[in-house]
């Protein structure tokens, strides 16, 4: 029997029409559609590489082409398709990088699957609104204040980005954990002079009233966030 491996086929169309001309010339090719952005989900190298060509040439007919450097065909590696390496085996969609991951199963044994996390452009921006905030200076507000004003956001990207693979946010949580400590040192004289001795005033903090921020909770849950302040 012929082994079939799935293979997606990201792409960046534009106009309505062009999408309803996927859906009636290739029913069997199941597409995500985000704006302009699509991605098809095909079943051999040989039907994308097809697919890609059709869809160019409908294209050329309305005026248009391919992105040049979205358009690609990425192959999706995991323990259950055939192992072989391929050119592209990796794409960002809507904040998300899909790639082959390491995942365990419910009887506690590894293997790989193809899967999405938040992106390295995601969590670079939320990094960057972190320094926004600007946590370390906001000394003349208490730690409810900071909940009040950055909370309903942190618990925003949670629900989003953290639907998938959530450890991936691990790293970047314990960005804004590293903002508290240096806001409770400048916030308090105590603390101003021993950076131990703030994150675990903050990690005590975290465990009294996790509710104060979104990621606090994830931690306490998890047992893996608040340690590592």
């Amino acid at each position: 029997m012929h082994e079939l491996h799935h293979r997606v086929f990201p792409l960046f169309l534009k106009g309505q029409s062009n999408h309803r001309w996927l859906a009636v010339h290739y029913p069997q090719v199941p597409f995500e559609r985000y704006a302009d952005d699509v991605i098809a989900h095909c079943k051999t190298e040989k039907e994308a590489q097809e697919m890609r060509k059709a869809i160019a040439e409908r294209l050329q007919t309305c005026g248009l082409e391919l992105h040049p450097e979205k358009t690609k065909i990425v192959y999706c590696k995991d323990d259950f398709r055939k192992r072989k390496n391929y050119p592209n085996e990796t794409f960002d969609f809507l904040g998300y990088s899909f790639q082959p991951r390491r995942s365990k199963n419910r009887k506690g044994k590894f293997f790989i699957t193809f899967s999405p996390a938040v992106s390295n452009k995601a969590a670079k921006a939320i990094r960057d609104t972190f320094r926004r905030w600007n946590l370390p200076n906001r000394s003349d507000k208490a730690i409810e204040d900071l909940s009040r004003m950055f909370n309903p956001i942190i618990r925003g990207w949670l629900q989003y980005y953290g639907r998938y693979y959530r450890s991936a946010l691990y790293p970047t949580m314990r960005e804004l954990n590293q903002d508290l400590v240096l806001w409770a040192k400048r916030k308090y004289k105590k603390l101003r002079r021993h950076h131990r001795r703030a994150a675990r005033w903050i990690a005590r903090i975290s465990r009294r009233a996790p509710e104060l921020f979104a990621h606090w909770q994830m931690g306490v849950r998890r047992g893996s966030m608040v340690g590592a302040v």
